[in-house]
């Protein structure tokens, strides 16, 4: 069982300025390719990129990702599946009800945020009954909450009761028991600086992540305006109460060729370990029409929404779409009565107290390897 938080604080706000910066070049396209379109065209793509232009500068932010969809459509994704690899219940109603929810606060606009600029950040999985992993991230300390039986029923990898733990699993048990227990973060970042370390054993520092030169964002840039433009729909609509409907509209297989086509001649240029999709891969890619749908509100980004239920290629499937929710990050609050923790003593109560007389050996294995 890998401890989940591990450089949580490094881990996701290098996704949020990932996240920025893709949003950011998206716009870019979306509002360049709409200017060589029509008139519709070219408003829905300023409004876009004026949306997405404030969602950097603000100070806190918070995201919920959820699926559109049943479990009933789940099921029915993989219906053709041998019997043993189908999607079970359990999983079914899980990812159905499923929602990832985050909250980061910072001294300087998002954008321009940096790791030692956030103040505090909480990040919470949710199921049908309730959060099933949830932590905080506030000064020096990052809090931890599980809810261990709901993931054993979905792994079928049974834990031991926590009131069936020797009192060495110490820490551990409090884990097993769904309270919340804090972590010096510092300590989080160094059990996993060594994790990595181990996986390389000539134990250097992690190499920086690969960035596009100018040169190369404007020639990228410009192959996918010229793409965008001409397959992508752009309608709007909006209503009395100042929101307002933005859909981009594309035939998915027909977009990803000439994307790729595009691309292609540029496959040097891209930072090392990018590797494209060829043709082939693609090829039978269903070419039904997908749609993004951008909700703004008084002009200020509230939701996107991507249907995938055409994608799906069976009758069955009708609702079936990718949500992303943004609002104003409230102020995150340490939770009461965390009990202080050593990453050390929750390894050892993990690795040991936890398995006495818990698990046989071959049990163990397996189990952790579930984990």
């Amino acid at each position: 069982m890998t401890f989940p938080v591990a450089s949580t604080r490094r881990t996701v706000i290098s996704a949020i300025r990932k996240t920025l910066t893709a949003t950011a070049v998206a716009t870019v396209v979306l509002a360049g390719s709409a200017a060589c379109g029509t008139v519709e065209n070219l408003s829905a793509g300023q409004k876009l990129d004026r949306a997405f232009d404030e969602l950097g500068k603000e100070r806190s932010l918070s995201f919920e990702l959820d699926l559109d969809t049943d479990a009933a459509t789940l099921k029915a994704l993989d219906s053709e599946a041998e019997p043993d690899e189908r999607m079970p219940d359990e999983a079914a109603e899980l990812f159905a009800d499923a929602r990832l929810s985050v909250s980061v606060q910072s001294r300087k606009p998002i954008e321009q945020s940096g790791e030692k600029d956030i103040t505090a950040m909480a990040v919470k999985l949710s199921g049908p009954d309730g959060a099933l992993l949830e932590y905080r991230v506030i000064g020096d300390y990052t809090y931890v909450r599980v809810d261990v039986e709901a993931f054993t029923r979905l792994s079928g990898a049974p834990m031991p009761p926590a009131d069936e733990l020797p009192d060495s699993a110490g820490a551990f048990k409090k884990l097993l028991e769904g309270e919340w227990i804090k972590v010096a973060t510092k300590e989080l970042e160094e059990a996993g600086a060594g994790m990595a370390g181990a996986e390389d054993p000539e134990g250097g520092e992690p190499s920086a992540e690969p960035t596009l030169d100018a040169k190369t964002q404007k020639k990228l840039t410009k192959a996918l305006r010229q793409v965008i433009a001409q397959e992508v729909d752009f309608k709007t609509s909006g209503g009395s109460d100042g929101t307002e409907h933005i859909k981009a509209t594309a035939p998915f297989r027909t977009l990803m060729t000439e994307l790729l086509d595009e691309l292609r001649p540029l496959a040097e240029e891209l930072p090392p370990g990018t590797e494209l999709p060829t043709a082939e891969d693609v090829k039978d890619a269903p070419n039904e029409k997908v749609t993004a749908d951008f909700t703004l509100k008084n002009g200020e980004l509230a939701e996107v929404s991507v249907d995938l239920a055409e994608l799906a290629e069976n009758a069955k499937v009708k609702k079936f779409a990718l949500v992303l929710r943004v609002g104003e990050g409230g102020k995150t609050t340490a939770p009461a009565g965390a009990t202080e923790v050593r990453m050390d003593e929750l390894m050892e109560g993990f690795l040991g107290g936890a398995t006495e007389g818990a698990f046989g050996e071959e049990e163990f294995a397996q189990d952790t390897q579930a984990w």
